[in-house]
């Protein structure tokens, strides 16, 4: 928000408060006559602060190259708002409330001087554009230590750097706003379009209750949520690229990033229900146009996703509690005949509570998916063992932000499914000697931010369970121990 006290070593002054509030006012304008601006449950750092303009309660990738994708905060916005990072961020990605709000309101709210033209009526402008490129760019960098390294190879990778990204984001007219990423994958070695989301949002009154709606253009399912369960920006926010990972998730959980265009309508009424419909197409980068017999998982006809939240705001403290999924039908090659058939829906929710020892940050989500792998079933020989298979994905998480400063995050995770011996067969190191796709770990992560945009952080991954075992889990021997996977990272945003 504005006004910060002096916290962590960070300060705002009185002068972006007032700045802050008049953009607030002026980008989305007042409330509507009789709704209620009650004070704001927590800022980004723990203050109840009321913001004119905004609902009360909102104040306080393709796989192999984005398969460890960044959740990541943007310096373009801060830069267009003219607010620090703690204004949308309690420490990067975890968006607050106003972050949120922000989102949602289209990435619009600014600071800048624009350059203006005028329209055709009075208080229309035709242009308006803001002084400087909306320019960011993102470094990482990362060494990766397994308990056993993997079978001839060297242990104590360095990623110099893991991911390298620029962004182009921020407010295009005055209710059009966009979020795109640029990135360099060093485990690929290539360069390609990440995660874009273009936004229009608008606020009318309805049943003299604020409402606030809008249409996403986006590329990745989830990427356009506000909240840290869904899994474009679910935790950890930063990973190795080069440490084994299980080999089973659910296809909502990423495996569709940059492989899809989604046009959504969404919309929040009366600050406490938000509801979304999107429809996806297969948009594939790097493949032949039209799409033909060369494709890959191409979708028959359109992937229809919802989502589906309830949010409150209490003095202290605040709660979501949601829905969403899709239905998805896939040509695993080609354009025609079987398809795969998946449906995911998940349950998950949100609680952040400041208390006296500092934010705590809770969440956790339920994916379940249903699959008809007809496809499979119909290849010579067959893909899959069985027609019809389940997918399920937990996870929890809780962190504690004494500060701007510090992080610790502790969390747990479980994957859990129908054996099959064909799609999980024995591999050294990915794969599993009992087809079993079952694994659960728990996870840890020591941050510490000497700025607001700067992050170096500890994180260990335990695996109780790999591919579907504690021990010799891939036919050649390894524990799942064996996959336990030191990281140390840094992260600059600029």
């Amino acid at each position: 928000m504005g006004v910060h006290r002096i916290h962590g070593g960070f300060r705002v002054s009185v002068v972006s408060a007032l700045l802050a509030l008049g953009l607030v006012s002026r980008a989305l304008g007042a409330l509507p006559t009789g709704e209620s601006r009650h004070r704001s449950p927590v800022t980004a750092v723990g203050r109840a602060e009321a913001v004119p303009g905004f609902p009360a309660s909102h104040t306080v990738a393709p796989a192999s190259l984005y398969a460890a994708l960044a959740k990541i905060f943007v310096p373009s916005f801060s830069r267009q708002t003219g607010l620090a990072c703690s204004a949308c961020h309690y420490q990067f990605p975890q968006l607050t409330p106003f972050g949120r709000m922000f989102k949602l309101n289209g990435y619009t709210l600014t600071g800048l001087p624009t350059i203006g033209q005028p329209g055709d009526s009075v208080g229309r402008e035709s242009l308006k554009l803001a002084t400087i490129p909306p320019l960011a760019a993102m470094v990482v960098t990362g060494l990766t230590q397994t308990s056993r390294a993997q079978p001839g190879a060297q242990n104590g990778t360095v990623s110099f750097p893991q991911q390298l990204s620029i962004f182009l984001a921020g407010q295009i007219t005055p209710h059009v706003g966009i979020f795109t990423q640029f990135t360099y994958a060093a485990a690929d070695g290539g360069i390609g379009i990440d995660n874009v989301d273009l936004r229009w949002a608008k606020h009318v009154t309805v049943a003299n209750r604020d409402m606030l709606f809008g249409f996403t253009l986006h590329n990745n399912p989830t990427v356009q949520d506000p909240w840290n369960t869904a899994p474009a920006w679910s935790f950890p926010f930063m990973s190795s690229d080069v440490a084994p990972s299980p080999a089973a998730s659910t296809l909502i959980d990423g495996a569709l990033g940059q492989q899809v265009a989604g046009l959504g309508a969404y919309s929040l009424y009366n600050d406490l229900l938000y509801t979304e419909l999107t429809a996806y197409r297969s948009a594939p980068q790097g493949a032949t146009e039209p799409l033909d017999g060369t494709a890959t998982n191409v979708t028959k006809g359109v992937i229809p996703y919802w989502r589906v939240a309830l949010q409150h705001a209490w003095p202290s403290t605040y709660g979501m509690i949601g829905t969403y999924g899709f239905a998805a039908r896939l040509y695993p090659q080609g354009v025609s005949g079987p398809t795969n058939n998946y449906t995911d829906a998940a349950i998950d929710a949100q609680i952040e509570h400041q208390a006296k020892i500092g934010m705590w940050i809770g969440r956790a989500v339920f994916i379940h998916e249903s699959q008809t792998l007809s496809a499979f079933a119909a290849a010579a020989p067959p893909e899959a063992a069985n027609l019809h298979e389940t997918l399920s994905t937990f996870r929890t998480n809780l962190t504690l932000e004494p500060s701007l400063r510090y992080g610790l995050t502790a969390g747990y995770f479980q994957t859990t499914g129908t054996s099959d011996a064909v799609i999980f067969a024995p591999a050294s190191v990915t794969g599993s000697r009992t087809g079993s796709p079952n694994s659960r770990g728990e996870i840890g992560e020591l941050t510490v931010n000497p700025w607001q945009n700067m992050r170096f952080g500890l994180q260990y991954v335990f695996y109780n369970m790999f591919n579907g075992a504690s021990n010799d889990y891939d036919a050649a021997g390894r524990k799942a121990a064996d996959n336990n996977t030191l990281f140390l990272y840094s992260w600059l945003a600029f």
